[in-house]
């Protein structure tokens, strides 16, 4: 059966009319999805009694609850949501991904998985080891947001390459921000990548910020960690970048794990400063978790990436700030559940 959820409203028009309803019942539809969240067709009272007998004959709606949770000594909580059967693709493995919700004072963030596994294979990131099982719908994507009726942010830094996902990524943007759908701010949204060419498509059709992974800002320094180098080089992301106006609504970011003696150093510094020069972003700096290695599901490789003391990721993030871009440490949150950055590996199955 079709899903409803990651329609968008022209989508939602044509399912009403094929099953004999008005035009005007798929913005009625949107309304229910997006607006007031219904989880089951007998809540449509707006709409036909018959109407949505039709409806339940030919569509589901997709949404359902997460399978397992797991909650942080800080207050982090890490859900297992089970995708929709035709986006597994690998069997049990590419069945089900994490989403992380992360609570503030003044704000409550969702960290939104965007593809089952991932394919960009970085050397650091525990999520690389669960391989790819395939693309996220909207549907999934959507399923994971609307669980939560607290947000006050979204970012897109869960299992997955968002711009490899693209499609999906923009119709769930599209969703969340249209009139018909959520009419979010995009200021409240944040989508990551490592950098490859589509990026060019998702800075042109999108208003949403962007965080860029970079890690490193030598390029062959970065292909021995990140292979998506390869696809797109970190000196033509920052070229593409430049072409923007990042002074207004849209932000850019950098996501920097800083690991001791490889990344953080005086060159590297320099190197960050010339790299970005002209270019109006800032860098969050990540404190990266050792204890990885003995999680039995992650690279050997890990061992070799030492990090960085406090004292060290305070010196950069100084000296970055005072040369003129403005750098942060980025609190780590929900370690102890594999929640943090880079972590998620659909332990809670």
């Amino acid at each position: 059966m079709d899903v409803l959820l990651g329609k968008t409203l022209t989508e939602l028009q044509e399912a009403a009319m094929s099953v004999g309803l008005q035009k005007f019942a798929g913005k009625q539809l949107a309304e229910w999805l997006y607006v007031k969240r219904a989880t089951s067709f007998d809540q449509m009272t707006n709409i036909s009694l018959k109407g949505r007998e039709a409806l339940k004959a030919r569509y589901i709606i997709g949404r359902c609850a997460p399978v397992r949770e797991a909650v942080s000594q800080d207050g982090t909580r890490k859900y297992l949501f089970e995708i929709q059967p035709q986006n597994a693709q690998s069997g049990e493995a590419g069945r089900f991904v994490e989403a992380v919700y992360i609570p503030e004072e003044d704000r409550a963030t969702l960290c939104v998985s965007t593809q089952a596994g991932c394919k960009m294979g970085c050397r650091f990131c525990m999520t690389g080891t669960l391989g790819f099982h395939g693309h996220l719908s909207a549907a999934d994507i959507l399923n994971q947001i609307f669980y939560f009726e607290d947000l006050t942010n979204i970012v897109f830094m869960g299992e997955g390459e968002p711009m490899d996902n693209l499609d999906n990524i923009l119709r769930a943007l599209e969703i969340m921000t249209a009139d018909y759908g959520c009419a979010w701010s995009p200021k409240r949204i944040t989508v990551s990548t490592v950098g490859i060419p589509a990026m060019k498509r998702f800075l042109e059709e999108s208003e949403c910020h962007l965080a860029v992974s970079m890690h490193n800002p030598f390029s062959v320094e970065r292909k021995e960690i990140m292979p998506a180098e390869k696809l797109m080089s970190i000196t033509d992301i920052v070229t593409l970048l430049k072409q923007y106006d990042w002074s207004h609504q849209r932000r850019v970011s950098f996501e920097y794990i800083c690991w001791a003696g490889l990344n953080d150093t005086p060159r590297h510094a320099k190197e960050l400063l010339r790299l970005l020069k002209g270019l109006s972003c800032r860098i969050n700096l990540i404190r990266f978790h050792e204890g990885v290695e003995d999680v039995a599901t992650t690279h050997k490789e890990n061992r070799h990436f030492p990090a960085s003391n406090e004292k060290q990721m305070e010196w950069l993030r100084d000296y970055l700030t005072e040369n003129g871009i403005t750098t942060t440490i980025r609190k780590s949150r929900g370690e102890d559940i594999l929640a943090a950055c880079g972590m998620l590996v659909n332990s809670l199955k």
